[in-house]
């Protein structure tokens, strides 16, 4: 039986506080009672600490009561993504070679959530630090779709996509170095965004520090918004943080009526899945019938897998060279495999790529200079069977580049969205992938919530059956 708070958005659970229609404490017990019932099913956390969510709430509890309310995430739950560092809970990343200690440090992500009252029940299961596209690793074994529990949440942010899309908590925080947030968002029915490159601070230094982003995964871009705007902003830790006056992530400046929009069901390279692509062009047909001229652009690039998997994989690869060397069998043996090739590369070779991705950012900015929005799939399938690592039919892609579309927008560093657009024949959702120019967030944020408001597939919620 959900918990009776299962699949409220953050402003409903805030707005119930605040009228004091049930405490922080009470929205607690009841979540943890709707845990132990979706835990063994799922498989959504590595680490969980209800103790510390149960003083949080408390805590929470006191400040409603005396009028002093921090923030619309005051006493609601949510959970931290493994690649993420929480202040007295390890940080294992997916992986049997890194320690089972407590960090001595908050992300800022974490620690503006804190400021804010968010009560943090604990760390979210990810793939072996966020090398595959899918939710399984060697440390937590295989992490489930609640749409269908025999299929992959994606990955790497598995777990946070699956207890959010369980209804278990209306917001999490995950990672997106190549496509994280958005690959779970699109196979679990969710809003998944990563902003632009800076805008959510990230320390301790990632393994892949000119990639990696933080975003949320939620029901809504309403919701979206809301986290961003707690996350968001400098931090003197991350030198790549954006420096100056923080957007309005709400996108009341901005009307999405004036957008200029592109779509491309291929990028120019891809592959995609019939039933996706059709859900995915009837999706941009409903956008034009918002009132919005939409453009197709067939041709945009050219796939720059190559690219990525060098910045990445030599990343993590000289992160764990220290295991790769002298206990390899610690590693997922895909990822194992995928790191040594990526630290065999020679200087000049990895300085030529480095080169060609300012070539390729220079392009992808002057293609920003005609359109505010590029629309594709986010993905080119829908959810596959857990534990595989490619999907069926991409038996020639990595255990990254069959998401076709995510990665390429890592290298640039824009923001990027996936959106809920509809179901396939077998039950399983559909994504539709939003990106914007360089610091524009809000124009997704305004597209993505004026697409909700006139269509209800982010309303839809998971049977939690098994095919």
């Amino acid at each position: 039986m959900a918990s009776e708070f299962a699949f409220k958005t953050i402003r409903e659970l805030s707005n119930g506080l605040s009228r004091k229609e049930y405490s922080p404490t009470e929205l607690l017990a009841s979540i943890r009672a709707h845990y132990e019932q979706l835990e063994p099913k799922l498989n959504m956390f590595v680490h969980v600490d209800f103790e510390l969510a149960q003083r949080q709430a408390a805590a929470s509890e006191a400040r409603i009561m005396n009028g002093s309310t921090l923030s619309e995430l005051d006493g609601i739950p949510t959970s931290i993504k493994d690649l993420i560092a929480v202040k007295g809970m390890p940080m294992r990343a997916g992986s049997r070679a890194t320690p089972d200690q407590p960090q001595t440090v908050d992300a800022p992500s974490v620690e503006r959530l804190r400021n804010a009252g968010a009560v943090i029940l604990g760390k979210s299961t990810t793939s072996e630090f966020g090398c595959k596209a899918v939710g399984d690793s060697v440390l937590t074994g295989i992490t489930r779709n609640p749409w269908d529990t025999a299929r992959t949440p994606g990955g790497s942010s598995c777990g946070a996509a699956a207890m959010v899309a369980a209804g278990l908590v209306p917001y999490a925080l995950g990672t997106d170095g190549g496509g994280s947030v958005r690959i779970p968002a699109a196979l679990t029915g969710l809003f998944g965004i990563k902003a632009n490159f800076g805008r959510v601070a990230v320390f301790p230094t990632s393994a892949t520090p000119t990639l990696a982003h933080v975003g949320p995964l939620t029901h809504t871009a309403e919701d979206a918004s809301i986290v961003l705007s707690t996350i968001a902003g400098y931090d003197r830790r991350d030198p790549f943080t954006v420096v100056g006056a923080q957007p309005n992530f709400s996108g009341g400046t901005k009307s999405y009526r004036n957008l200029r929009i592109a779509w491309s069901p291929t990028l120019g390279y891809g592959r995609v899945d019939p039933e996706v692509l059709q859900l995915t062009e009837q999706a941009v047909k409903h956008i034009e019938r918002l009132g919005l001229n939409v453009d197709l652009v067939d041709q945009v690039m050219e796939d720059p897998i190559d690219m990525w998997t060098a910045e990445f994989y030599a990343g993590v690869g000289t992160r764990l060279n220290n295991t790769i060397r002298n206990k390899p069998e610690l590693l997922d043996p895909p990822v194992l495999e995928i790191l040594q090739k990526a630290l065999e590369q020679d200087m000049q070779d990895y300085y030529q790529s480095v080169f060609r991705r300012y070539e390729f950012r220079e392009k992808m900015r002057a293609f920003f200079d005609v359109y505010d929005i590029l629309l594709t799939p986010t993905l080119p399938v829908t959810a596959f069977k857990a534990g595989l690592d490619v999907p069926p039919g991409y038996e020639d892609k990595n255990i990254v580049s069959w998401a076709t579309f995510t990665y390429p927008f890592n290298l640039t560093g824009q923001p990027a969205a996936s959106i809920p657009v509809g179901f396939a024949s077998n039950g399983m959702p559909v994504g539709l992938q939003a990106i914007s120019s360089t610091h524009d967030e809000i124009s997704i944020l305004a597209l993505a919530h004026a697409y909700q408001k006139s269509s209800k597939y982010h309303l839809e919620n998971p049977g939690l059956h098994s095919s």
